[in-house]
């Protein structure tokens, strides 16, 4: 049946084999310089996951993303879902920097700071080797079934803890803790979450791996448009490098260049390339194949850094450009981004408050005008309770008023309010009504709705 494929004339993706199915990537490990500046950074993002969800500022979380509450805390800030615009600047300043970072170190997030390379690269892969022995970086090695035992019954221990510290900045530390030690019944949404993340975890490091980078993640393929020939890339020099050959060849005075085409470059890429194609939608930027390289060229007494960190251009010997249109435009939008950002903070109403719209409402007339309801919903955005009254303007009564009423630290309340209003203000069976919504510090907010009362009370 293999007679009958049709193979590319070239390999497709670096994780398939000509056939179409999984090729299995192992890479070998590169422990030089760069790995070791990897590894310190990767290691602190490891513990910093883990330290932010118990950190906190002046008493509120680092970070806590309470969906069900509604309340997202940034850096001991908390925001409410109706602070759009404020959360809107947020997350479009994460994005251009992204951008920025891009346009100036290439994908240097992918392979620096990204999760899936840090917990892949430095836990994950580094139990594999522990447990089975670096002699598996062969497809064909056997390994012991009570070696992969325990491999994945170290896996779903790391597993389970990332999961539950996934579920700590939903829920906070300590309910996710009261959570652990209780039943599962009593608290079955957030067991099956974590359950859930858990065989993500699992299915993620233990099997689809590498494919994240090249197949799922939309980042690579934003890199035709994120990147220039003056970002910053991990390259190879091919001027240097071509042609090809032996050390002997070389000592014997025959015109090659310094690769000796050993291929630990490509042996040690964890995405399965040969950087010395060019630049890959694949590549991630992780520095294995400099550390491989430089290895080899201390091995045979010649210069390293024929892989090394540069642009396109200085590759092909053109000068760098540091300054571009993009570095310039990206940091400009950047500094307006987060100075409309720090304003609206430092500008922000300590409450909210606003009419909702009314679907059922019904204007029913009466002898002493028209009775409709509206529906007014306040918001307390402040660290401490406040109580709250509600007024309208001379004209309009508010029928059965409960007020004041408090309401706690970033709490929400709706309410329906029956007003009635005199037919003689209505214009075209419409009135514009006013109140005004105000706490017992300073917040004040002048609230509009139009009201819309059948003919017979105009009549």
């Amino acid at each position: 049946m293999s007679d009958n494929l049709l193979e590319a004339p070239e390999r497709v993706l670096s994780t398939m084999n000509p056939d179409g199915s999984r090729r299995w990537i192992r890479p070998k490990s590169a422990m030089g310089k760069w790995w070791k500046r990897r590894r310190v950074v990767a290691w602190l993002l490891m513990i910093l996951f883990t330290a932010v969800p118990w950190m906190s500022i002046n008493g509120k979380p680092v970070m806590l993303l309470d969906v069900v509450h509604r309340d997202f805390i940034f850096f001991g800030v908390t925001f409410q879902p109706t602070e759009v615009v404020l959360l809107m600047l947020l997350m479009l300043g994460i994005f251009i920097s992204i951008f920025l970072i891009t346009s100036l170190l290439g994908r240097g997030w992918c392979g620096w700071a990204c999760p899936q390379t840090v917990y892949l690269e430095f836990l994950y892969r580094p139990i594999e080797r522990l447990v089975e022995g670096k002699g598996t970086g062969k497809a064909h090695t056997k390994v012991a079934k009570w070696r992969v035992a325990l491999k994945y019954a170290l896996y779903l221990v790391f597993s389970l803890h990332l999961a539950n510290t996934f579920l700590a900045y939903f829920a906070g530390p300590q309910q996710v803790l009261e959570w652990s030690f209780g039943a599962p019944q009593e608290h079955m949404t957030a067991f099956l979450i974590v359950m859930l993340v858990t065989a993500m975890i699992m299915y993620d490091f233990s099997s689809f791996r590498e494919q994240m980078c090249t197949l799922a993640c939309p980042y690579a393929r934003l890199q035709s448009v994120l990147l220039d020939r003056d970002s910053l890339i991990v390259g190879y020099d091919e001027e240097r490098g071509e042609p090809r050959g032996k050390k002997k060849a070389k000592d014997r005075g025959e015109n090659i260049g310094d690769c000796i085409d050993c291929g630990l470059c490509v042996a040690a890429c964890p995405t399965g390339i040969d950087i010395r194609e060019g630049l890959q939608l694949e590549c991630i930027a992780c520095t294995q194949c400099i550390d491989a390289c430089d290895t080899v060229m201390d091995k045979i007494k010649r210069p390293t850094g024929l892989i090394r960190f540069a642009s396109q251009n200085t590759l092909a010997g053109i000068k760098h450009k540091m300054m571009r249109p993009r570095v310039i435009i990206y940091p400009l939008v950047l500094i307006g981004i987060f100075a409309h950002f720090i304003v609206g903070l430092n500008n922000r109403e300590m409450g909210e408050a606003m009419f909702l719209r009314n679907q059922s409402a019904v204007a029913v007339p009466t002898p002493d005008g028209v009775v409709q309801t509206v529906i007014v919903r306040v918001d307390n955005r402040d660290d401490i309770p406040h109580t709250y009254s509600i007024e309208s303007v001379e004209g309009v009564e508010i029928l059965g008023a409960q007020f004041p009423f408090e309401l706690e630290a970033y709490g929400s309340r709706t309410i329906n309010l029956p007003v009635r209003v005199a037919a003689s203000v209505f214009e075209n069976s419409r009135y514009t009504l006013e109140m005004r919504v105000f706490d017992d510090v300073e917040f004040t907010a002048n609230l509009h709705t139009t009201l819309f009362a059948p003919a017979v009370a105009n009549e």
